[in-house]
């Protein structure tokens, strides 16, 4: 029998009150139960008969048409009560709700909903679970000791299965158990919309209540809409786990990491942080990209509500959080979304243009609908429910392109013969244009590492519709030049001056992220050269270089403590190196080149223009001397000089446009962040002296290995 092999697709046809040509029947299929009693809302009593070994009937009665019953079920003498989930039909959503991405996540999945029987209400949770080529499914959980035969799933319009259960509230486990199409059995599959999730060995997904937390960051979320382009965006890119450890080396909860990480970033001057995925991962070592649990928050921290608290503590501390997300591929795991109905639902059969062999995941087919819907409403869902401010588009150049990581023979060509994928990038364009539309304070940032044209332009004029880009470009060059030798350096000043040729060709956030410093790449601070002094000036002058550069900032966690080894997921941040002098420099010189970027326009209003932008000495290699003018909106001026070589330059003429008085602002060499302290002037008055082709100059003395700052007053 069907039911007895948990294959049954129909079972509201044969399940729960009946009408038919052999007149009325009521019918339940309990596997296990000893007898089953019907309970009337007026507590009236009728025995069912015993059909076969589990299931029971009830004939000829006209009260169960309409009428609301429950069941009394005795297991080996112990009574169960419970509504019958087979007496409510009413599963399906409206047609809007399974279809518009802003819906879709208030719908299917597991929803705490009320439904309506014989004038009766009753509270339950409604399953709905898209397999288009299932062959029968059914509900398992710890509500009924995870035997597939006790709760199939009715199969109702646009291959969605729904089915409501009564009663069950939010913290019960639950999984699907699927057919394949030809009947065969499949992996328990966790809910691909399920908002919370167990860790090994279960993976099970958890009812839960979007509707418990009570938000505190109204003022936050009624802030006005501002232009994300003009202000002074810097991001502190944070991996949850490793940030910092509990006493008991454990890992510290959303809301710990909230109680102690908020006031360190707003001590730091930080605008922003950047979570590293915390969408659930089975496999910690993954770092979150890869994900099974797109909308549910690592429960290896806490609960979704956890989860709201920390964006809370975050918003009411003026910072704004950013996720990355990973929409590029999914992983292999049996209890994910791989071969999910049987067939290969989420992804493109052709390895081809379903595989990824660099990750060995699976790639999303970006050309079906339903995952489009998917991944969209993804992206909605993460700011509607959890408030957050930003998404960071992981691994976007592997979705762009056909060919990405592939030789010759192991791609397919566009129709067109090229190698874009052209599904991808409606779909990039499409996500970006429902998130600024529902959200328009959002910022939506790309991972792409090739000079793919108009990534962060608006859709209306081919773009992508990013806000911003990762300049990987920037990174790259100035890396490798920061890493030569200083007596070496005038060998390759082009290639720290060469990023400002595209520097306005999008909207660039300048990363130094935690791909830098993993893999065996070393830490920021040991890619420099020169003995321990030398280490650390140089990454202070580099700090300050690439605060004084047009583009948004971010850094990854341990850069401001001047870590020295490379990033393990497996620890902490090396905590213990603030008792020197050193480390407590190079914090106390983030914190004030945040403050220095927020508080001063010229630093970031025109990140994005180049009107914001003059070279005043790009050409300087023999001595590896570099500066630029930042300028404002209002024409506010800040005068950036960095000295790339460990001499000092006493009497440094330098031609500005502007005659004036310019104010020394910061100085990377200053003795309160553990520099030699030179002697350098705190403000320089212009004179009548022509130099680089300007009518007017001013003389400085460059400290060694030092970026110095000096604003125009």
């Amino acid at each position: 029998m069907q039911l007895e092999r948990a294959a049954f697709s129909d079972p509201f046809s044969f399940l729960g009150p009946q009408f038919g040509s052999k007149g009325i029947a009521l019918r339940v299929w309990i596997p296990g139960a000893d007898s089953v009693e019907i309970l009337l809302d007026n507590n009236e009593r009728i025995a069912l008969e015993r059909e076969s070994e589990s299931g029971f009937i009830l004939k000829g009665s006209q009260n169960f048409t309409t009428a609301h019953y429950r069941l009394a079920i005795n297991w080996s003498g112990t009574e169960q009560i419970v509504d019958d989930p087979y007496q409510y039909h009413n599963v399906m959503p409206s047609e809007e709700a399974v279809h518009t991405p802003k819906s879709m996540y208030h719908e299917l999945g597991a929803q705490l909903v009320t439904l309506e029987r014989g004038g009766h209400q009753t509270s339950g949770v409604r399953f709905i679970v898209y397999a288009p080529h299932a062959s029968a499914a059914s509900v398992i959980g710890d509500f009924n000791h995870w035997d597939g035969r006790r709760h199939p799933m009715q199969r109702i319009d646009h291959g969605l299965w729904g089915l409501f259960i009564p009663d069950l509230k939010a913290g019960s486990s639950y999984k699907f158990e699927l057919k394949g199409p030809s009947g065969e059995d499949l992996p328990h599959k966790a809910d691909p919309w399920g908002f919370y999730s167990e860790q090994y060995p279960s993976f099970s997904s958890i009812v839960y209540d979007h509707r418990t937390y009570q938000w505190q960051d109204k003022k936050w979320q009624q802030r006005p809409v501002t232009r994300k382009d003009k202000e002074a965006l810097s991001f502190y890119e944070l991996h949850a786990g490793s940030w910092r450890k509990n006493d008991q080396g454990e890992f510290l909860t959303y809301r710990e990491l909230a109680d102690q990480l908020v006031p360190y970033l707003t001590e730091m001057g930080y605008t922003h942080v950047e979570l590293m995925p915390i969408s659930e991962h089975p496999f910690y070592g993954s770092w979150g990209y890869q994900v099974i649990g797109m909308f549910a928050p690592t429960s290896r921290f806490g609960s979704p509500d956890d989860f709201k608290y920390f964006v809370d503590q975050c918003h009411q501390a003026g910072l704004g959080v950013v996720l990355d997300w990973v929409p590029a591929h999914f992983p292999s795991d049996s209890h994910g979304l791989a071969n999910f109905d049987g067939t290969p639902l989420f992804n493109d059969p052709d390895p081809r243009r379903g595989w990824h062999q660099d990750w060995n995941s699976f790639i999303y087919d970006y050309g079906r609908d339903h995952v489009r819907r998917f991944l969209v409403a993804n992206a909605l869902y993460w700011f509607e429910q959890f408030h957050i401010d930003g998404i960071r588009v992981d691994a976007v150049a592997s979705m762009l392109y056909l060919d990405y990581s592939r030789s010759h023979d192991q791609w397919v060509p566009n129709h067109d013969g090229g190698n874009e994928n052209y599904d991808a990038i409606s779909l990039l364009k499409w996500m970006n244009e429902e998130v600024y539309r529902h959200f328009p304070n959002a910022i939506t940032i790309a991972e792409e590492s090739t000079a793919f044209p108009g990534v962060s332009k608006p859709t209306d004029v081919g773009g992508l519709g990013f806000g911003f880009k990762w300049n990987m470009g920037w990174m790259h060059d100035s890396l490798s030049y920061i890493q030569e030798d200083p007596i070496h350096r005038r060998y390759h000043h082009d290639t720290i001056t060469f990023p400002m040729v595209y520097a306005f060709s999008e909207n660039y956030v300048l990363s130094l992220s935690h791909d830098e410093v993993v893999y065996g790449k070393g830490s920021i601070l040991n890619k420099m050269p020169g003995d321990e002094w030398q280490k650390t000036a140089n990454m202070r002058a580099y700090m300050g270089y690439m605060y004084g550069q047009p583009g948004k900032k971010l850094n990854f966690m341990g850069a401001e403590i001047a870590q020295s080894a490379e990033w393990a997921h497996e620890g902490q941040l090396e905590w213990h190196w603030l008792q020197y002098s050193r480390h407590q420099g190079m914090q106390t010189l983030i914190r004030d080149l945040n403050c220095l970027y927020r508080d001063e326009p010229a630093m970031h209003e025109r990140d994005c223009e180049p009107s914001g932008f003059e070279w005043r000495l790009q050409d300087e290699n023999e001595l590896s001397v570099l500066a630029h003018e930042r300028i404002s909106d209002n024409g506010e001026r800040i005068l950036v000089i960095s000295n790339f070589t460990p001499a000092p330059r006493d009497g440094f003429r330098l031609g500005v446009p502007t005659a004036g008085e310019y104010q020394l602002v910061l100085n990377t060499d200053a003795a309160k962040y553990d520099g030699s302290d030179y002697d350098t002037p705190s403000r320089a008055l212009t004179e009548k002296v022509e130099s680089q082709g300007l009518d007017n100059s001013l003389v400085v003395n460059l400290p060694p290995l030092s970026t110095v700052f000096y604003k125009l007053t």
